[in-house]
């Protein structure tokens, strides 16, 4: 049985309604100001303890720590993505153009910093593929790679001093970007970078990182190209130096996909088996770098190895800042790319894991790693798809893993690092290309991407066609301004319908989609389904000039009777005064048009402004015109279910001068009741006039 619902009520206006239920604005909203900003200025030990554990988290989920449940987890998990971290590490440093040590202090400092600052409980932070990328292409344009030089002169020290430089001021810059954007309450920010924008930009760079690691899968000596077009300068390079590939160097490549890739997908597949992954990478890097040193592979065939890798903890040493203004530009796309993948990242794991991030916190805690962290030789660092995954499928529960995570990468700095000095680069490379399994995969979200939505289809796809085809940076600009414009556009071409009334209820639908709901007599019921602002006010007033019939035509004829029948009721009246008679063949403007106009001609608009989220000047003067338009055709103009906002700004702009306050309603169904009231009211008998 299905249940009903009946209503007894009196009809409401704003007005009315707000003089029954509202309140005194100014008074609550100066208390409220004052209540704040008293909030805000009050010191006292709560306070600042507050402050405290609101801006370094682990005094807020340490205390709280359940030792007994959670340490075991974290300790696994910690371990596990330590172990995955020092091949990574490395790797990633070849991306980032610099020596493979500066990745393995990339992938402590920051892990530490994040543990104090951050709120992403299964957050791993670390050397990103993209990231480094980015930050390579930075590094090659300033330090471009000179193809003669021994890597055991003392030149080649230097030069490497000065990459590491540029990466690192890249870092720097880069953290005093996010903890200027903390200070203003910039977190926001980070969501113009949408969920199609990310996939597509971390998918089309994917194919960047894999073109970019051929030339050290296949031993040849090339210089990077940058800018755009860059990717296809690089196939060239390679196709064109095939003949001179190491044979060597490729053998060992593909040794290493044949074990890599097997493995990984074991690891992917089996994960809910799996107490841990296979850690085949690190297990890789040992081997290689065994059969390396008994075989003499660098000297009897050629092949690149990593060489020299200090032991011990790095001089802190001051960044390159004098290239401020060089990398400025780059930094700031690297910085929201970034920033953006950890926030996402972070927000998948708490949506799963029901807690809460906050944005404005996260830009604080890479803000400091990212600062703290270029110091001491580091490359920007974000959160990392791959240990993010494995840390949380491994069992973390808290930030305490990257505790275990860096003191894995700390053993290895201190006492293990000198051991990999025969690791071939082209191991590495394989790493490489091996991690990115996860974002050549986001193409198996395209069938569903168009189903639900073929505009934001339209903006992956354009946006990874611009990230491939042009370059990283210009790439991610399209993305991110051709997202904008289909904002707008669909803002722009927001469609105008007309409402009907299902029968006996106070509901009211779309006639185009509901065909049993009727039009009211009399009344033409529209609604607009988005704002009305300046860039789409002109189609605005098109869609609603056709649906109510107002062409200029028109509206000069209407407008032309009207002042006919004004003449006809002043001769009227001067006739009645004089004869002492009272006339009453004209006794209202409303009378005439009731005689003019047919029962299905329109003599009242209402317009439904519950879809009206904002509308500036421009469309206030818009709505201020169309009832100085409607009034000189005879038709009253109604509005129901504006929010405070809309009603604010039509009230200033000085709309009640042209429409009485009586006319803007609650609900849609009080205007319709209200319309239809008035029509239905006895005509009033004219006073006569005696003289």
């Amino acid at each position: 049985m299905s249940a009903s619902v009946a209503v007894y009520r009196n009809i409401y206006t704003e007005d009315r309604f707000k003089q029954a239920y509202g309140t005194d604005d100014d008074t609550s909203g100066s208390l409220r100001l004052r209540e704040k900003l008293a909030g805000r200025c009050r010191c006292s030990r709560r306070a600042c303890l507050h402050l405290l554990k609101e801006r370094v988290p682990i005094f807020s989920w340490l205390p709280r720590y359940r030792l007994k449940k959670w340490i075991l987890g974290d300790t696994i998990a910690g371990l596990t993505v330590g172990i995955l971290h020092i091949p990574q590490g490395m790797a990633f440093a070849l991306l980032t153009s610099v020596a493979p040590i500066f990745g393995l202090y990339t992938s402590f400092f920051p892990v530490v910093l994040y543990m104090f600052f951050g709120t992403g409980r299964h957050v791993s932070t670390g050397t990103f593929a993209v990231v480094s990328l980015m930050t390579g292409s930075v590094v090659e344009q300033l330090v471009p790679t000179p193809l003669d030089m021994n890597s055991s002169s003392p030149e080649a020290a230097e030069f490497e001093g000065q990459r590491i430089g540029v990466a690192s001021a890249v870092a720097l810059l880069s953290g005093i970007i996010m903890l200027c954007m903390c200070g203003l309450q910039l977190g926001f920010l980070s969501t113009y970078l949408s969920e199609p924008i990310v996939k597509a930009f971390t998918s089309a760079a994917a194919f960047h990182v894999t073109i970019s690691q051929l030339q050290n899968m296949l031993g040849l000596r090339l210089p990077r190209h940058t800018g755009t077009f860059s990717l296809f300068k690089t196939l060239a390079s390679v196709m064109e130096n095939l003949p001179h590939t190491n044979m060597a160097e490729l053998l060992i490549s593909l040794v290493c996909l044949a074990v890599l890739v097997p493995v990984k997908e074991i690891n992917m597949r089996y994960r809910q088996r799996l107490r841990t992954p296979i850690p085949v990478e690190i297990l890789t890097v040992i081997i290689a770098t065994g059969v390396a040193y008994a075989s003499s592979l660098d000297s009897t065939y050629g092949i690149e190895i990593v060489g020299h890798i200090p032991a011990g903890f790095p001089k802190p040493r001051m960044p390159s800042l004098h290239t401020f203004p060089d990398i400025a530009g780059d930094t700031i796309a690297i910085t929201f790319v970034g920033y953006a993948v950890s926030v996402s990242l972070a927000m998948i794991y708490a949506d799963k894991h029901g807690y809460s991030i906050h944005p404005n916190q996260e830009l604080l805690a890479h803000g400091v790693s990212n600062t703290v962290s270029s110091f001491f030789t580091c490359f920007p660092s974000s959160a990392t798809l791959a240990t993010t995954n494995i840390l949380e499928s491994a069992g973390g529960y808290t930030q305490l893993s990257g505790l275990f995570t860096s003191l894995v990468v700390l053993v290895v700095l201190l006492l293990i690092g000198p051991l990999f000095y025969f690791l071939p680069k082209a191991v590495l490379a394989c790493i490489n290309v091996t991690s990115l399994r996860q974002m050549f995969l986001q193409f198996q979200d395209l069938p569903e991407l168009w189903r639900v939505s073929k505009m934001d289809f339209m903006v992956w796809v354009v946006t990874w066609l611009s990230v491939v085809i042009l370059n990283v940076d210009l790439g991610l600009a399209i993305g991110v301004v051709f997202s904008m414009m289909t904002v707008i556009c669909r803002t722009q071409r927001a469609g105008c319908s007309v409402l009907g009334r299902a029968s006996n209820t106070e509901i009211y639908r779309s006639l185009e989609n509901h065909s049993k709901c009727y039009e009211v007599p009399g009344v033409k019921i529209l609604t607009y389904n988005g704002p009305i602002y300046y860039g789409n006010r002109s189609f605005f007033r098109e869609e609603i000039s056709k649906l109510l019939g107002l062409t200029p035509e028109k509206i000069r004829s209407r407008e032309k009777a009207r002042k006919a029948l004004e003449k006809r009721e002043r001769e009227a009246t001067v006739n009645t005064v004089e004869s002492c008679i009272a006339n009453t063949s004209f006794s209202s403007e409303n009378e005439f048009f009731k005689s003019e106009t047919s029962e299905s001609d329109v003599q009242a608009v209402l317009i439904d402004c519950s879809s009206v989220i904002f509308v500036d000047v421009a469309g206030a003067r818009l709505f201020t015109q169309m009832c100085t338009e409607c009034q000189k055709v005879g038709v009253h103009v109604y509005l129901a279910n504006c929010n405070e906002s809309v009603l604010k700004i039509l009230t200033s702009s000085g709309l009640m001068n042209f429409m009485s306050p009586q006319h803007i309603f609650v609900t849609v169904h009080d205007a319709v009741m209200y319309i239809q009231q008035q029509k239905e009211k006895p005509p009033e008998n004219s006073t006569t006039v005696w003289v």
